[in-house]
């Protein structure tokens, strides 16, 4: 059979579009809490203006170049900047209808006003001048456009106001002021009034207004002597795909530095302007971003909306959903140390619902311990303020030999990693910056450690980031381990990334580029070949995308000769489901929900004996072709059986956040019907979890 026909495919970029309807469709069940619906708002917003600025802008500048290639899907870059734009306009005016009249009205009665300025009394307003006067008017910088003065720059995805000023003379002419971020969006306006008029009542309710507004109204204040005429709002977003010829850098950090720097002067791909902007102002906008009106977004509403996160921070706990507790496995509080917890059986962590803590533990015992000899980590997103960061510099400081591989390519936060990757660097540690042409994903630390007269390694491995915020929000697996094979594997990845060992043939694990594609391939057809004698063939795959062509192909494949295929797909799914004699045997869900779901999981039924491999990687071409990542197999029975059990069983029968896709591409709500128990995966794995007693089961099986 030809797996290569377009019909075969769904569009990668649609695909995405499809995941943010998902995104937003949390965001219009009425069901939810209400923060946690202006949340999902806020992400909504973020994820298409990340995805303007990396996809979008890759597609314009394709057209551009008239590099017009056909995917394998069968749309052409321009094809396909068609289609995004009939999916995203109509989702905008769902998103502003959801926000203005359904969840403003509702946030009102609960006790949260948002209000457009000219809503507010004149006593609001004049204890709002007070507050422009004081803290906006000082950081406000007018920029003119005349013949003596250019078009001024606007930075990325800045919220602007287009202002039209009429001299004494009878001149007019634009200016442009930029909103500033380093003030609140959402101005709160009994606290403004609370604090120019002390001992003004706060009744348990808060009142908020825009930013923008109160700017708006207080024009005359920046163009003295001046008439102005009207004002209004734009935004614009940028290209801000870094691209970098690693292969003629002499120094990797300072060219990513001057990136960085350049980026702010990307190429416009998107302007969204309020819907009554005059024709005049809109062409004048148009001309000077040097864009067409395929790249004007027109909003009926306010832009940027990705700052309704702020109102997370509001005291209404009631609004939002139910906090929950991470646990600490009962291991790591009933062995003396970690090590000694880790030599006893191999430990699984399922994050957010276990807590960080034992990886942040692992490393600080590392650094402390005199005994341990050596610590390397690969770090791709560290977040702030990092408590694995200041055990690594601890760790070199008490003489360890530390050697770390600091990212420096992890979009969106490069900036961040080279201020930690210098702060390790004065302190001794041994940083490396990546490979040429790779991006190194893995997640992996190694600590060596003498014990009485022999050498030991303890390893941890990850679905997830070493990052201390993204474990209570993202869903991943953490495995700790003193595996000799999985700790070689380790110790010869750590010498591929920071020396020049070629070294291909790893024992346990399957490492992209070198042989993942390879390994996971054989796995297939040995599923396939094993259901030809056994006829029980099943494949359950979990990953966050699934776009490349190759493995889809496999999946085909497995799914014409009879396999059962299961696959938990969070977001890009190209591969078509339920297409007679072709994918009648794949299913495909996805789950949005409370958390993002981040782990990657590949169970191989193999006749009852399954084989489940964790890690980093998902089934994209980037992954397999242009990363280092990591997957490793779980061999203890019970890890494997809290696996199935907490996760991908109980995934497969959720019927409250998850969603079936389609052969059209469109995903369909999986409820529950009359009578049938509401699965919430989610919610039972916060309740199960932390019973599963696999980690204090010693079981030598593998």
């Amino acid at each position: 059979m030809n797996f290569n026909h377009p019909k075969y495919y769904i569009n990668r970029d649609l695909s995405w579009i499809e995941f943010n309807w998902r995104v937003l469709e949390e965001a219009l069940d009425n069901s939810l809490p209400l923060l946690e619906r202006v949340k999902f708002l806020s992400i909504f917003c973020t994820n298409l203006d990340e995805f303007y600025m990396i996809r979008i802008s890759g597609l314009k500048e394709q057209v551009s170049l008239n590099l017009l290639n056909i995917g394998i899907d069968g749309l052409s870059p321009i094809d396909t900047l068609k289609r995004v734009e009939e999916k995203v306009r109509p989702m905008l005016k769902t998103f502003m209808k959801c926000y203005q009249n359904d969840i403003i009205p509702q946030l009102k009665e609960e006790g949260i006003e948002i209000l457009n300025y000219d809503q507010l009394t004149n006593s609001e307003k004049e204890y709002l001048k007070i507050y422009f006067d004081k803290e906006i008017f000082p950081v406000l910088t007018p920029l003119a456009f005349d013949p003596g003065r250019p078009f001024p720059h606007i930075s990325n995805l800045s919220l602007n106001l287009a202002v039209l000023i009429e001299k004494p003379n009878g001149e007019r002419h634009f200016a442009r002021i930029k909103v500033p971020k380093i003030l609140p969006r959402f101005v709160n306006i009994d606290l403004i009034q609370k604090k120019y008029k002390p001992g003004t009542p706060i009744n348990g309710k808060v009142r908020l207004t825009y930013l923008e507004q109160i700017i708006q109204a207080n024009l005359p204040n920046l163009f003295p002597k001046m008439k102005v005429l009207e004002s209004y709002k734009f935004r614009v977003t940028r290209d801000t795909d870094i691209e970098i010829q690693e292969d003629e850098a002499d120094d990797l950090l300072k060219i990513i530095e001057e990136n960085i720097k350049q980026r702010r002067f990307g190429a416009v791909v998107r302007l969204e302007v309020e819907c009554d902007l005059p024709i005049e102002i809109k062409k004048l906008l148009l001309k000077n971003l040097e864009i067409d009106e395929s790249s004007l977004h027109i909003m009926n509403g306010p832009l940027g909306m990705g700052d309704l996160m702020s109102l997370q921070d509001l005291p209404f706990q009631k609004l939002k959903i139910q906090p929950f507790y991470p646990i600490v496995p009962k291991i790591f509080e009933e062995e003396e140390d970690i090590f000694t917890a880790i030599k006893k059986n191999d430990i699984l962590i399922s994050h957010p619902y276990h807590a960080f803590l034992p990886v942040i533990d692992f490393i600080k015992k590392a650094s402390e311990d005199p005994n341990v000899l050596a610590i390397k980590q690969t770090l791709y997103r560290v977040g702030p303020n990092s408590p694995i960061i200041e055990s690594l510099i601890e760790a070199a400081e008490n003489g360890k030999q530390v050697a770390v591989l600091v990212e420096l390519k992890a979009r969106f936060d490069e900036e961040n990693n080279i201020h930690w990757a210098r702060r390790l660097e004065k302190v001794g540690v041994h940083v490396v910056y990546g490979l040429v042409g790779l991006k190194t994903h893995c997640k992996v630390a190694l600590v060596v450690r003498r014990e009485k007269d022999e050498l030991r390694r303890y390893v941890h491995l990850g679905t997830g980031n070493y990052n201390t915020q993204t474990a209570k929000m993202y869903t991943d697996l953490g495995f700790f381990t003193c595996d000799e094979d999985l700790a070689a594997d380790a110790s010869e990845l750590f010498n591929y990334l920071t020396g020049y060992s070629q070294h291909d043939n790893y024992r346990e694990m399957f490492v992209a580029p070198i042989n993942m594609r390879e390994r996971l391939t054989e796995f297939i057809e040995r599923e396939i070949e094993s259901h030809k004698r056994h006829g029980n063939g099943k494949l359950i795959f979990k990953m966050n995308s699934l776009t490349d062509p190759k493995m889809i192909k496999m999946l085909y494949k497995a799914s014409t000769e009879g396999v059962k295929v299961e696959l938990l797909v969070r977001g890009m799914c190209m591969l078509k489901p339920q297409l007679k004699e072709l994918s009648e045997n794949i299913n495909v869900t996805s789950i949005v929900g409370r958390f993002l779901e981040h782990s990657r999981i590949f169970y191989f039924h193999n006749n009852n004996n399954p084989t489940i491999y964790i890690g980093s990687a998902d089934l994209m071409e980037r992954n397999l072709n242009r990363r280092v990542e990591v997957l490793f197999p779980v061999k203890k029975e019970n890890l494997k059986k809290f696996i199935m059990d907490n996760i991908i069983n109980l995934q497969l029968k959720d019927n409250f956040n998850a969603r079936y896709l389609l052969p059209d591409g469109t995903y369909e709500m999986i409820e529950s019907k009359n009578g049938q128990e509401i699965i919430d995966s989610q919610n039972l794995q916060i309740q199960t979890t932390a019973d599963f007693p696999s980690w204090e089961t010693a079981d030598n099986s593998s």
